[in-house]
């Protein structure tokens, strides 16, 4: 693998940097670097500013785009780029991942009705897939869907549903014939979040964020022309949005700056007569990290090549998956081992309690992002099914 950059490569780096100095706005910044929840306003202007740049469904085939296309490196960079600016991270569930069902699988209508507005983030979407008792055992899922004349009527519940709160839409996966296969008799509805007898309830998680949802259908009453595919062929295109899911949770570019900002934060930290990134036995635990992170930066872009020349992510995204959601855990550990005790305290109860933080001013979300990030190794497909998956498909076990 050739690691020189091209001078179009440097010069379009250097392009993506001038951008980012004056189009990311301020506002969104200091939030960012602040780790202050974003407003879904903030986080649909971010995506409008990077898609009228041509930078925001840099995945999608450029006839549904009418943009140039990035080469992989270019990619590579970009996504690079943002993470060093600490950018918002996009939200993949329109853009990510259910457009790409939609241009492979979805009728001419179909692509004309929602492609565009999920291009320019006009609509917001969240997935409709994990059931109460339907985690990783995905195929188990009860939530109903029966047709009558020109509708499905569709009743069950989806839980852990990301944003929903925010959403305009969902896609979902429901049973539409009981099979004694279970993969079989699942399709894939996209649904108005608007159309009468759907209810959504938070889901407050350990961190003290509304991020998750309970989604309750009730005799909702969705076109059939909003069925995706054919009748049954749900799995078969879960399987495909999944592998297109996992690719993109490692999140490599997000784990460098996050590392690099451990040892900037670290080195300041004083311990004895030196500071903690000398310490012998924290220091090992950084560079075990950064060697790791670096051969999962290798895969995925060895993975990234393969899909430059027509191939789709197989289970080198579930190893991505598992390896990037690992290292996520990791670094956020390392986070609160270096604050030691200043860790403990929410960023909650500095907001409610004083104006004054306990620590360091960047101390009080750490907690906070630690507990949040033990989920990580579970949405997407657990970690364990992830290793199922390799075995099967590599293996041959």
């Amino acid at each position: 693998m050739d690691l020189k950059f091209s001078e179009a490569d440097v010069t379009f780096r250097q392009e993506v940097v001038s951008f980012l100095e004056t189009e990311y706005p301020e506002d969104i910044k200091e939030k960012q670097d602040k780790r202050i929840p974003l407003e879904k306003e903030e986080i649909v202007r971010w995506q409008k500013i990077l898609n009228q740049k041509g930078w925001f469904a840099i995945n999608w085939p450029t006839e549904y785009t009418n943009q140039d296309e990035l080469s992989v490196t270019q990619k590579y960079i970009l996504q690079e780029e943002l993470a060093k600016a600490n950018t918002p991270t996009t939200i993949p569930f329109g853009m990510g991942m259910c457009a790409p069902v939609i241009y492979t699988f979805g009728t001419e209508e179909q692509k004309q009705k929602f492609l565009p507005s999920i291009l320019n983030s006009d609509v917001w979407w969240c997935q409709g897939y994990s059931e109460p008792g339907s985690g990783s055992d995905l195929a188990s899922l009860k939530t109903k869907a029966e047709l009558k004349g020109d509708k499905y009527i569709v009743n069950g519940t989806k839980t852990w549903t990301t944003l929903a709160q925010h959403a305009d839409w969902i896609f979902c996966l429901v049973r539409t014939e009981t099979t004694p296969i279970k993969q079989e008799g699942i399709s894939f509805l996209l649904i108005d979040m608007n159309t009468p007898g759907i209810e959504v309830k938070p889901i407050i998680t350990i961190d003290g964020s509304h991020e998750v949802n309970m989604v309750y259908f009730d005799n909702v009453e969705v076109p059939a022309e909003n069925l995706v595919g054919e009748e049954g062929q749900g799995w078969n295109i879960a399987k495909f949005l999944l592998a297109h899911e996992r690719s993109g949770i490692a999140g490599i570019a997000a784990l460098k700056r996050e590392l690099k900002r451990l040892k900037e934060l670290s080195a300041d930290i004083p311990l004895g007569e030196s500071n903690l990134l000398n310490d012998t036995q924290f220091r090992n635990k950084i560079e075990e990290t950064e060697i790791e992170l670096t051969a999962t930066e290798f895969t995925e872009l060895r993975t990234l090549a393969a899909m430059s020349q027509g191939g789709s992510p197989g289970a080198e995204s579930s190893i991505l998956k598992i390896k990037g959601t690992e290292l996520q855990q990791t670094i956020s550990e390392l986070f609160v081992e270096m604050l030691a005790y200043y860790a403990h305290p929410f960023y909650l109860e500095n907001e409610i309690g004083s104006n004054e933080t306990v620590g360091p001013d960047y101390a009080a979300p750490v907690m906070p992002h630690y507990l949040n990030y033990r989920k990580v190794s579970i949405y997407g497909g657990s970690n364990e099914i992830q290793r199922n998956v390799i075995s099967k498909a590599i293996l041959g076990l």
